[in-house]
């Protein structure tokens, strides 16, 4: 079991700490869905005004959902659409102020207002995004793209 806490008050101090739980939860697990799931665990915990963190799983052709917290989402995205498939598509980070002013923008939780999703890539290979959204507009910071990515770096390995 695993009794984490996280300090909320400064958002690099919060993401290290993510990026150290994510690591020490997944060091000597071998499977990607299951470290995928403790990791989108940890994420929910940690962030607050969040209404969704989770993964989506590139298969080789599109998007597929993996492992999340919140609401039933959309199962498959193809590569280049929404914010996740933008993401995916450059290898870029979207943090989106507003997701309704982001050109076509899948709405599966009509709450969401805000949505920072990172590529996770090992090597060259794209393993997949993180995404988080929120139901607040301009709820991620550069801090937090920042710290996410990170994460994404350091764990991308065992989630591919």
């Amino acid at each position: 079991m695993f009794d984490l806490a996280f300090a909320n008050d400064d958002p690099a101090q919060l993401w290290a700490e993510i990026a150290d739980a994510a690591d020490a939860i997944t060091a000597d697990e071998p499977d990607a869905v299951a470290n995928m799931a403790n990791i989108a665990a940890i994420l929910w915990q940690a962030l607050n005004d969040i209404n969704w963190a989770g993964f989506y799983r590139f298969d080789g052709q599109e998007l597929v959902l993996g492992p999340f917290q919140g609401k039933a989402a959309c199962i498959r995205i193809p590569i280049g659409k929404g914010v996740c498939g933008a993401a995916a598509a450059s290898r870029r980070s979207q943090c989106v102020t507003d997701v309704h002013d982001f050109p076509g923008h899948i709405a599966c939780d009509a709450a969401s207002r805000s949505e920072l999703v990172v590529p996770i890539i090992d090597g060259d290979r794209l393993i997949g995004v993180i995404d988080i959204d929120s139901p607040s507009p301009g709820r991620f910071s550069a801090a937090d793209q920042a710290g996410a990515e990170a994460l994404a770096a350091r764990i991308a390995r065992r989630l591919g």
